[in-house]
Order: structure tokens, then C-alpha cells, then sequence
């Protein structure tokens, strides 16, 4: 008898894992790998499983969403704050804004993680296709070769 190994075909993992690994800051094919190099700074790929990141397209999105979380929360507990206690204005005017910015700085992070996670569950950008084994790398594509008539020399009208 012969032993057969079968090669299963990697799966994407389902959107609320995805998201919730993105979330965490871990890689959102394998959950392993840290996504964050640097605070807002995406690794290239991951360690673990070797899918790329590089070509996320997260953009303006995290910020758009950190903005519509915090300013409902902090808005609300200003407006309760204001409406059932009689509380000084300096304190007002110097804990509002710390907590707002704290809370920004807290949520960016991983809003943008969920962010990713969200375009590789979906397959957008950059994330149709999946690392093919446990630590292969996936590289970026090449730049075709260009041969002496595709250079052109600098300048303003076409060559």
C-alpha cells in the first residue's frame, strides 16, 4: 500500500475572526503573527504564516470610525455630565479633552487592525490570494522588465 498525503487548499478565515484577530493586532489568517511593527505601521508580512500585508488599503477608515465611537461616548457623558450635576468649567475644559485624546489614541490602533482584517476576510486590495503553506513567504509581485524602448527620458511632452 502506498500512503497518499493530500495538500488541503488554505481557507480564508470567516469575517468576525478575522476581525477580531485584526482587533487583537494578530495576523488574520493564522491569529500568530503580529500585524503591528511599529504603532500604526503594518508589517510587510506576517511571521507565522507568511501572508502578505503589505498592500492593505486601510486609508482614512480607522480614523473616520475612532471619531464616530469616541465623540458619541465622550458627547454623551458630557451632555449627562452637564444636565444632572453642577460641575466647574476648568475641570470641564481640562478633562474632556485628555480623555477624548486618550481614548482616540487607545482605539486607533486597533480599529485599524479590525480594518485589515476586515479587507482580508472580503479579499480586497491586495489579500485574494492566500499564503500557500504553513511558513512560505508570499513576496510582492515584480515589476516586469523593461527593454530600451519602454525608457523614457524625463521631460514634459511624450517621447
Amino acid at each position: 500500500m502506498t500512503a497518499r498525503v493530500e495538500t488541503l487548499a488554505p481557507e480564508r478565515t470567516g469575517l468576525v475572526t478575522s476581525m477580531t484577530r485584526g482587533f487583537l493586532g494578530r495576523c488574520p489568517h493564522c491569529g500568530e503573527g503580529r500585524m503591528f511593527g511599529r504603532f500604526l505601521k503594518v508589517r510587510p508580512d506576517c511571521d507565522a504564516c507568511g501572508l502578505a500585508l503589505h498592500s492593505h488599503r486601510a486609508d482614512d477608515l480607522p480614523p473616520y470610525v475612532v471619531i464616530f465611537i469616541v465623540g458619541h461616548i465622550v458627547g454623551y457623558f458630557i451632555l449627562e455630565l452637564e444636565t444632572n450635576y453642577d460641575v466647574p468649567l476648568w475641570f470641564q475644559l481640562s478633562f474632556w479633552p485628555l480623555v477624548t485624546l486618550g481614548s482616540a489614541l487607545a482605539l486607533l490602533q486597533p480599529v485599524k487592525g479590525a480594518v485589515v482584517g476586515l479587507q482580508y476576510a472580503l479579499g480586497m486590495g491586495g489579500f485574494a490570494t492566500l499564503p500557500v503553506g504553513g511558513s512560505a513567504a508570499v513576496s510582492p509581485p515584480e515589476e516586469p522588465q523593461r527593454g530600451q524602448s519602454d525608457i523614457r527620458s524625463p521631460g514634459l511632452g511624450p517621447a
